[in-house]
């Protein structure tokens, strides 16, 4: 989902939806590119399936599709024009009908110069799984770390207690007893955890000062 949420390919997230779960039969622009979009369910989802589409459909070598890629992402329209011939000539060459070239070209233009490869897709889908993971079972550390990765940003800071509001976490005031140089985690007379607003984060104070005072 990450990938398909993109210029391009997001125009097709109903289609992947419902191929996905069975509601809809899943189709692919030519049976020679059945191997290369079965995984995305006919769809074209990753910047790794254009590559390999003009390297399978066209004969480029993927060092040339690169290219091709980059000036899709440019969207200069010399070069797409130029590509465009390239891309019909090199398909052509391989067998296949003048027309159906064209119709590939203009399916994959879209999606060239904006979605994601799917190593890219797998790290963002990773990150996205562990962070959802911290917040749902550990919301007080996770936003703990969230709070302290965003001190230099005020507005960030407000919204991520705004967050921690909605949440059900308490957020104390300073405490020069209590607080820390930066949000720390607390717990208030009934044993509740909460976040204690670290001495680093007031403002006009910040980080230099707090360091000798040992916080």
């Amino acid at each position: 989902m990450i990938a398909l949420y993109r210029p391009g390919p997001m125009e097709n997230i109903d289609q992947f939806i419902d191929a996905k779960h069975g509601r809809a039969a899943v189709t692919y622009p030519h049976p020679s590119l059945k191997e290369l979009l079965d995984e995305t369910y006919g769809i074209i989802v990753y910047q790794d399936q254009v590559l390999l589409i003009l390297q399978q459909f066209a004969g480029y070598t993927l060092g040339a599709a690169d290219i091709v890629r980059k000036a899709m992402g440019k969207k200069i329209a010399s070069l797409m024009a130029q590509e465009r011939d390239n891309f019909v000539a090199g398909a052509t060459g391989k067998g296949f009908d003048q027309s159906l070239a064209v119709e590939i070209f203009d399916l994959i233009e879209p999606f060239a110069g904006y979605a994601f490869n799917k190593a890219h897709s797998v790290s963002y889908a990773l990150i996205s799984y562990w962070t959802g993971y911290f917040k749902a079972h550990y919301p007080v550390e996770y936003m703990a770390a969230v709070l302290n990765a965003r001190l230099d940003n005020t507005d960030k800071t407000i919204s991520s207690i705004n967050e921690c509001f909605r949440l059900g976490i308490p957020v104390w005031l300073p405490d020069v007893n209590r607080s820390g140089e930066f949000f720390t985690i607390d717990h208030d007379e009934e044993g509740k955890a909460g976040l204690r607003i670290g001495l680093a984060a007031i403002k006009t104070v910040g980080e230099g000062a707090v360091k000798p005072l040992g916080g």
